[in-house]
């Protein structure tokens, strides 16, 4: 890459925000952005990211404080939930310690899609029936990463975790989520109390071919 390439690429302030989002364990309450404005980042974020025939089935929760405590703290919805399916014998000391990093946090989010979307596009466009349910996976995967990023250009860390489907039912009976929501990942997140590691990549040239 030429130095003037590299120059236009580091001068990019969207690719400068990707480069930021990591996954953030090291996590405590510590934020310098407000309720307020993490509220509104998560929702713009979601709000923009694109879907397939503009179906705009992401949904989200957002957990703050005592909230967020019911899914991560002892005895909360997901330790219940591993415990049920803990092998006899099997030490649950690692978990806790994971459990309670992201329960240091300020928040998480709860990713869900909508079925009722999905259902209702499967009706509408029967040709395309077997892919929607796909395209709703792509969509939550981008509503996922673009949340993920926004809240690192606010400096607030966050990582992607996927305990369901172990915990759907009790989230659903806890947050009282609608029948058709679907929960698809959780996103604990909080002030970035220590930064990820480096982060080794592939060859790109390994990865993304160029012809003509």
């Amino acid at each position: 890459m030429t130095s003037d390439v590299s120059a236009f690429i580091k001068s990019n302030e969207f690719l400068d925000a990707i480069r930021k989002r990591r996954s953030i364990y090291a996590l405590d309450k510590d934020v310098k952005a407000s309720k307020e404005e993490i509220t509104a980042t998560i929702q713009e974020a979601i709000k923009l990211a694109p879907s397939a025939f503009n179906s705009q089935s992401a949904r989200a929760i957002i957990l703050f404080g005592k909230e967020s405590e019911k899914l991560w703290g002892e005895g909360g919805i997901v330790e219940k939930a591993i415990r049920k399916v803990l092998p006899e014998g099997q030490s649950f000391d690692s978990t806790a310690k994971k459990l309670a990093s992201f329960n240091a946090g300020v928040g998480t989010i709860l990713f869900f899609e909508d079925r009722s979307v999905v259902e209702g596009l499967q009706k509408q466009f029967p040709l395309y029936a077997d892919n929607f349910p796909v395209w709703s996976e792509h969509s939550t995967g981008i509503a996922q990463f673009a949340v993920w990023s926004a809240l690192a250009d606010i400096n607030v860390g966050a990582s992607l975790q996927h305990y369901n489907p172990l915990i759907d039912e009790d989230v659903r009976d806890t947050f009282d989520v609608p029948a058709s929501w679907k929960l698809r990942a959780q996103m604990p997140f909080g002030n970035i109390a220590e930064a990820a590691g480096p982060k080794e990549f592939q060859p790109i040239s390994e990865r993304v071919r160029i012809l003509g």
